[in-house]
């Protein structure tokens, strides 16, 4: 294609003092970022001392976006640096002279972290920066006071769903990184705050040295935040789910099981949510120490 635009010195004098506004520039904060899945972009071209176009442009699931004349080009995994000398390739080829180009992310998606376990507020984080496990935990709100001496960071591996159930197994098939909270939270030994890559997940275990039993049960599994709650007398099963915030979207509450320590051994209590909700079987009353645990839909 031909270049459809040609500058006068007034329209490069304007272009210059724009430039040196900041319109031209990528923010400190985004500078090193690398864009990732569903991250949102606004960008607006510059030529001929006006506008030209402001778009939204979304990174897709293979990392592409669709830039106004240019059309699909692969962004995941560059900086927004890199990204502008991309785009300003073609662009000054075919279509202006010297275009200017700023880019901004507006939405930051793909930098999703995990934390579950002895943690106030377990779930998944969406963070505009790479954060530090001491950064996760903070946005966490904290870690609980029966914390356990370590820490797991599971990379690499489908964790989002690590709880008490599987974390042993979990941990024998990777090899995470085992953060010492003692040095880290009660020493600030600062050799031990960890900086987390996108998708991993933390995991936190109670204290094995601890007795929880007395005073605590425990919700795991398909939970919208699955975590360890004060007993209270006349607790129920269904009660205790939904102090979770309920079931997620595959949580499949026909199949609850509640595991209960007894003097004969560890017992396991199989109950239908789904008809306690409806009403046609009774809620089950929890004791102290019970955990329950909500399996995934077979769907």
């Amino acid at each position: 294609m031909s270049r459809f635009f040609k500058y006068s010195l007034l329209s490069c004098l304007v272009i210059a003092i724009w430039t040196n506004l900041g319109l031209c520039e990528i923010t400190s904060k985004d500078a090193g970022y690398h864009l990732g899945p569903e991250d949102v972009l606004r960008i607006s071209i510059l030529a001929g001392g006006e506008k030209q176009v402001e778009a939204q442009m979304v990174v897709g699931g293979k990392g592409h976006i669709n830039v106004p004349f240019i059309g699909k080009i692969k962004a995941g995994g560059l900086t927004m640096d890199a990204l502008e000398k991309i785009i300003f390739i073609p662009l000054e080829r075919d279509f202006f002279v010297n275009p200017q180009i700023h880019l901004q992310i507006t939405e930051y998606h793909s930098l999703q972290f995990f934390i579950s376990g002895a943690i106030k507020n377990p779930g998944k984080y969406i963070l505009d920066f790479t954060p530090t496990i001491m950064d996760l935990v903070a946005n966490a709100g904290g870690v609980l006071p029966e914390r356990g001496n370590l820490a797991y960071i599971l990379r690499g591996v489908n964790t989002t769903k690590i709880n008490s159930f599987n974390i042993k197994k979990t941990i024998s098939k990777t090899e995470p990184i085992r953060v010492d909270l003692i040095k880290l939270l009660d020493e600030g030994d600062m050799s031990e705050n960890i900086n987390l890559k996108s998708g991993d997940t933390i995991y936190i275990p109670l204290g094995a040295r601890l007795n929880q039993s007395g005073t605590k049960i425990y919700v795991q599994g398909e939970v919208k935040n699955p975590g360890v709650f004060d007993f209270q007398p006349g607790l129920t099963v269904l009660t205790a789910c939904i102090m979770t915030g309920g079931f997620d979207k595959f949580a499949a509450p026909n199949r609850a099981k509640i595991i209960r320590q007894t003097q004969e051994g560890q017992k396991t209590i199989k109950l239908n949510l789904k008809k306690v909700i409806a009403g046609e079987l009774p809620d089950l009353l929890l004791k102290p120490g019970d955990r329950i645990h909500i399996p995934e839909s077979w769907l």
